[in-house]
């Protein structure tokens, strides 16, 4: 099924110009079902990336603009009253659907951003008192600017835990940009092909969990995520006050998980310290608190998991 992946990456590649980070990302979380957080300023085609997949996938998608005014029930829906009929009727919201897109997230505040927690989780939205479970597969992939820009609201730990991945996308190199800006003042317009069918995404899906992965790299993947609750026992005194709290148990199924995917997408069958160290920053960089000392000095999460990757010993 590897070359269900080239094509699917191909069909992406019509409308975006490098930025092979981010669909590795995106396929990871594809392949395991978890959710993806994006993170860049406005035009580096976060959504059109996303756009792209899910037509490429032929799933069922929708798109919801995050916005200060929004409220849950925008989101999740509501009870309408049917005055004809003397009864309160369900209008579901955009989050049925498989893929939903949250563009923009954080510019709604933390009420509306929090609707999406039982349904990350559990996969069902509850509505009065109904619930109602989602038709598989369904996953969340969100896009943020960085919150130090005006109008945005942090997201809630709660929620930053239910994504499996945040990434971080960069801009592109010159030559990137110099394609981009061809094919755009050109006028062209490439039509995306639907390349994968739910029975294939399934079957992927499968693939992705028959990969191995030794007793030695779980060891690894739980020391990496150890390291950020207890510095100390690892010899890690130096970044021990720059944090206030690790990574939660999330983190270590989400590693698991993603660094099987990532070891699939390279076409191996078996997990390495290589993938691990390619998903280590995106699978923690939003799961780590700062300590007030560290965010004083300008540290990031990126720089204390390169520190942690670079101390702990690789199997």
């Amino acid at each position: 099924m590897q070359e269900k992946i080239n094509l699917l990456k191909s069909e992406i590649a019509k409308v975006v110009v490098g930025q092979e980070r981010m669909i590795d990302g995106l396929l990871i979380g594809l392949l395991t079902g978890g959710h993806i957080l994006i993170e860049g300023v406005p035009g580096l085609a976060k959504t059109t990336t996303v756009n792209a997949l899910a037509k490429a996938l032929g799933l069922d998608f929708k798109r919801a603009q995050f916005t200060p005014d929004l409220l849950p029930a925008d989101i999740i829906g509501a009870q309408i009253y049917d005055p004809q009929a003397n009864i309160f009727k369900i209008k579901q919201g955009p989050i049925f659907t498989n893929l939903l897109l949250a563009d923009e997230i954080n510019r709604a505040p933390a009420k509306v951003q929090s609707a999406l927690l039982e349904v990350m989780q559990e996969k069902q939205v509850t509505i009065g008192e109904e619930s109602f479970k989602l038709s598989p597969p369904f996953f969340v992939m969100a896009t943020q600017n960085p919150v130090e820009q005006e109008g945005v609201y942090a997201l809630p730990e709660a929620q930053l835990d239910r994504f499996m991945l945040k990434l971080v996308v960069g801009y592109n190199t010159k030559e990137e940009e110099l394609a981009i800006a061809r094919r755009i003042s050109s006028g062209e317009q490439a039509t995306i092909n639907t390349v994968l069918s739910k029975a294939d995404l399934a079957q992927l899906k499968e693939e992705v969990i028959a990969v191995h992965i030794d007793e030695t790299i779980e060891r690894y993947i739980v020391d990496i995520i150890e390291a950020t609750r207890d510095p100390k026992a690892y010899g890690l005194e130096k970044i021990a006050h720059h944090i206030m709290f690790g990574a939660s148990p999330r983190a270590t199924i989400d590693m698991f998980r993603a660094s099987k995917a990532m070891a699939y997408l390279r076409g191996n069958d078996y997990v390495s310290p290589v993938d691990i160290g390619y998903i280590a920053k995106e699978v923690l960089r939003h799961r780590i608190v700062l300590s007030y000392e560290a965010q004083a000095e300008d540290i990031t999460t990126d720089t204390l998991i390169e520190t942690i990757l670079h101390t702990i010993a690789i199997p």
